[in-house]
């Protein structure tokens, strides 16, 4: 994990700036040659960007495509990808933006924003993506390719794994890789379901067989038939069912509630659990034949606290799909944001950190994800925290460091909100929004 970056006598202050808002940046004069650069822009193009030379050579070369040269001799802002080499091996695709910077109507340099084009990159750190399913981590890697392998047998599978870490998308990951992929994917959460009404909805039943039942229901095993039934949470099973589960998986047929007939069933079975099944038969909560005939292939998922890896990309893509449907658009996590998502351990793995962004969409303003935008408890300060706007304004180095920012830029600005929200980025209501949060109405009135 990267540090952030320290104001020295070698790196101003504006550089560091310019690092925490746009990450990989590179500032051109109106002769299109470096003034600066920041290390991430060097990392991403491979090489070193001394001052006094022209950009277009280093990201282009002599290649014949050369779209962010041409753009910028014609003087127009572009968005255009170019392939350099990857300091870990092979090559991969860096996406170029190009920004005008302005005086009046004279365009006096070039604002270079840099990201690496994550699917188009080659080498052993690039990320692969399986049906949904995002990962650049080595173990997350080894479990894709088991995932395939599992996919090619009708073995029953078992995927242990904790709440919010994916299991669902293994389970149709292994659907859609097998030769059931054109049948149906039934996902049933065994302890969402009330236990009166669990058997009915897995097995089905006849009309009459209960009060209210005023027709026949066929139940998820008979509508998964031809393809694949998702068992989650099925330690939560209770016992009187899961000697009726054991006999679909050993006959193949399925009992609906008040039916005299078994009917049979072609189903793969696949269930997951954030609890340990042989201990639950150690308590007696769960029988060791079904276990065994569900475990026939186990398949551990990893929480994402330990696939930090994964945590920027995941993020990218969560931003990625919530820009289809958001008023708000954002072209890019700030690299102050990843850093404190990175630094979390996110207990709820990738269903809290799809949350986060969601959060982060609703809370946030602008084009740049910063780390203001997340929730309190990601960037270390828990929610409701702060002082009430009746409450005394604690001393300033007891405020969190947000709150410093706001008291200085307000301070800078003679006290005028308007000014001091140009500052820092934010609109006029959400630096009100902001000082109520920290309980600092009354200091800044």
């Amino acid at each position: 994990m990267a540090r952030r970056p320290e104001p020295t006598d070698s790196r101003p202050l504006w550089r560091v700036a310019l690092t925490e808002v746009a990450g990989a940046a590179i500032l051109l004069d109106e002769q299109l040659r470096i003034v600066d650069a920041t290390d991430e822009a060097a990392k991403l193009v491979g090489s070193e960007l001394p001052a006094g030379v022209r950009a277009a050579q280093l990201l282009c070369g002599t290649g014949p495509e050369r779209p962010v040269a041409e753009a910028l001799a014609e003087g127009r802002p572009v968005s255009a990808h170019v392939r350099r080499p990857s300091r870990s091996g092979g090559d991969h695709v860096v996406q170029v933006r190009t920004i005008p910077l302005s005086h009046g109507k004279e365009t006096i340099g070039w604002l270079l924003l840099l990201d690496e084009e994550e699917w188009e990159s080659e080498g052993p750190d690039a990320p692969v993506s399986l049906h949904g399913i995002l990962t650049r981590d080595p173990a997350m890697k080894r479990l894709l390719r088991d995932v395939k392998k599992v996919a090619r047998s009708d073995a029953s599978v078992l995927v242990r794994g904790e709440t919010g870490a994916g299991k669902e998308l293994v389970a149709r990951a292994i659907h859609l890789e097998s030769r059931r992929t054109k049948g149906p994917f039934r996902a049933i959460n065994c302890a969402a379901v009330p236990a009166p009404l669990l058997e009915s909805e897995l097995f089905g039943h006849v009309r009459g067989a209960f009060t209210g039942a005023v027709r026949d229901a066929e139940g998820h095993v008979r509508l998964a038939h031809g393809g694949t039934l998702f068992l989650d949470e099925i330690a939560e099973l209770p016992l009187e069912l899961q000697a009726k589960l054991l006999r679909v998986l050993q006959e193949r047929v399925v009992l609906p509630v008040g039916a005299r007939e078994a009917i049979p069933v072609d189903v793969r079975f696949v269930a997951a659990t954030h609890r340990s099944l042989r201990r639950e038969v150690d308590a007696g909560r769960f029988r060791a034949d079904l276990m065994y005939r569900l475990r026939v292939v186990p398949v551990f998922l990893p929480p994402l606290r330990d696939r930090k890896v994964d945590i920027a990309l995941l993020a990218r893509y969560f931003v990625d799909e919530r820009n289809k449907t958001s008023e708000r658009s954002i072209s890019r996590i700030a690299p102050g944001a990843c850093d404190v998502l990175e630094r979390y351990d996110f207990p709820g793995n990738v269903r809290e950190l799809q949350n986060a962004v969601e959060y982060a969409f609703v809370m946030g303003e602008g084009p740049i994800l910063t780390e203001t935008d997340l929730p309190p408890e990601i960037r270390g300060e828990e929610p409701g925290a702060h002082a009430s706007v009746n409450e005394p304004t604690p001393p300033e180095e007891e405020l969190p460091p947000e709150a410093r920012r706001i008291l200085r830029a307000l301070d800078r600005a003679g006290g005028n909100k308007e000014r001091a929200a140009r500052m820092l980025g934010i609109s006029r209501v959400t630096l009100w929004r902001k000082l109520k949060g920290f309980g600092l109405l009354e200091q800044e009135s």
